[in-house]
């Protein structure tokens, strides 16, 4: 009997061990039913593929995959070997305080090439975008568009605000640096970048993908000509965290186009050439250099160059046709050295407080401010131009007199 007894312990503990084994066995089925379940619940990433892998100086891809069915896809699409400056100058005032911010904002990590493709059927909106004019909002364009999801390249560009005063400006400083924003900020601020970078709402967006019923997609999307070599990077997106893998393909140019790295284009130096020797020769006839008329001229028939670097890029070209210019002035002594150098102080100064000023304004009010300057200008010298007022003006009378006996003197010494 006691052997018995002392037997029961063990045959106790024996049956609780087979329990929990089988109670263990039983359990893993359940587990895996679960996490079953879950992943059936997860939505699956969609597939991507292209029809090429280059391109020489723009042209067209052929997008296609896989989405779940009933999701919209949108297409994400960057330049991923070249970035490029973008700056915009907040001087608008405060909806809720009223007050202006003066805040410059500046990135150099914006994509040289950015856009979204969204699903045809969301022409309309885009349409509708383009109705309210230069007061269109990107990020409103987005979030009507329910693209939003879709957006993350720019918004990872580390972006940089100062605290701007006009005294500043006019130092040639942009003022204090500020803090840096949060993840939300940023990307706020990014997409603010975005269409100053690139103004027009067809360089940031379009409708070109078909969605079918079952979920399988395609889009033909065109890549303009004059953009930056290199590869390029696409995404398909159906959720925030759910997108494809990024197929990559190469735009490829040759000379004599060219990729200007600070402007974010690619242009054919042939057209810009020909028209500068044309422009060169009659501004330096009229002792300007041609700086004045190459500005304008570059921004209308070059629109894809950046006001800004018009604006810098002309400033040195024109000492080229000056250096020439003063050289054969110089030779008739046609040059008043006192005059020029009080004269060259005053746009010592000028040139220093320019360029500052020139990034903290927009493409519209550069050219506004150009336009007067130069309709005021031409209004000046037409009027100089009137016989009622070279007939009252003696003295230039005779100093014209004066130039062209030199002219003539010279011309005779040859």
């Amino acid at each position: 009997m006691k052997k018995r007894v002392g037997i029961l312990p063990w045959l106790f503990s024996a049956m609780v061990v087979l329990f929990g084994v089988h109670a263990g066995i039983a359990a893993e089925p359940v587990a895996t039913a679960a996490a079953g379940q879950a992943a059936a619940g997860a939505m699956t990433a969609p597939t991507i593929t292209i029809d090429k892998t280059e391109l020489n100086n723009g042209g067209a891809i052929k997008v296609s995959g896989q989405a779940p069915a009933g999701k919209p896809v949108f297409l994400e699409v960057w330049a991923a070997d070249h970035s490029v400056r973008a700056n915009r100058f907040d001087s608008e005032k405060d909806k809720k305080t009223g007050i202006r911010p003066y805040i410059f904002y500046i990135t150099s990590e914006m994509p040289a090439y950015y856009k979204t493709f969204v699903p045809k059927d969301l022409q309309p909106k885009i349409d509708a975008a383009k109705k309210e004019g230069k007061k269109w909002s990107y990020s409103a364009l987005l979030k009507d568009l329910g693209a939003d999801l879709a957006y993350s390249v720019p918004a990872k560009a580390k972006i940089d605000r100062y605290q701007s005063t006009l005294v500043a400006s006019v130092v040639g400083s942009r003022g204090d640096l500020l803090p840096a924003m949060d993840e939300k900020e940023n990307k706020s601020r990014s997409m603010q970048l975005v269409k100053a970078r690139f103004q027009s709402i067809d360089k940031v967006v379009a409708a070109a993908v078909e969605v079918k019923p079952d979920g399988s997609y395609t889009a033909d999307i065109k890549i303009r000509d004059g953009l930056a070599p290199g590869k390029y990077k696409i995404v398909a997106v159906v959720d925030k965290n759910v997108k494809s893998e990024a197929v990559t393909f190469e735009n490829k140019i040759a000379f004599p186009t060219v990729y200007l790295e600070n402007a974010g284009t690619s242009m054919n130096l042939i057209y810009p050439f020909v028209l500068t020797l044309v422009v060169a020769i009659f501004g330096v006839l009229m002792g300007a250099g041609g700086g004045f008329i190459m500005n304008p001229l570059l921004l209308a028939l070059f629109p894809a160059l950046p006001h800004t670097i018009v604006a810098g890029t002309v400033t040195p070209t024109v000492l080229f046709s000056q250096g020439s210019g003063i050289y054969n002035y110089s030779k008739i002594k046609f040059i008043s050295w006192k005059l020029g150098t009080g004269i060259g102080c005053a746009m010592l100064l000028g040139a220093f407080i320019g360029p500052k000023l020139t990034e903290m304004i927009t493409l519209d009010q550069f050219k506004f401010a150009f336009g007067w300057i130069l309709i005021i200008l031409a209004a000046l010298m037409l009027w100089q131009t009137m016989p009622g007022y070279l007939a009252k003006n003696k003295k230039e009378q005779s100093i014209l007199k004066e130039f062209k006996k030199r002219a003539e003197e010279t011309a005779k010494g040859k």
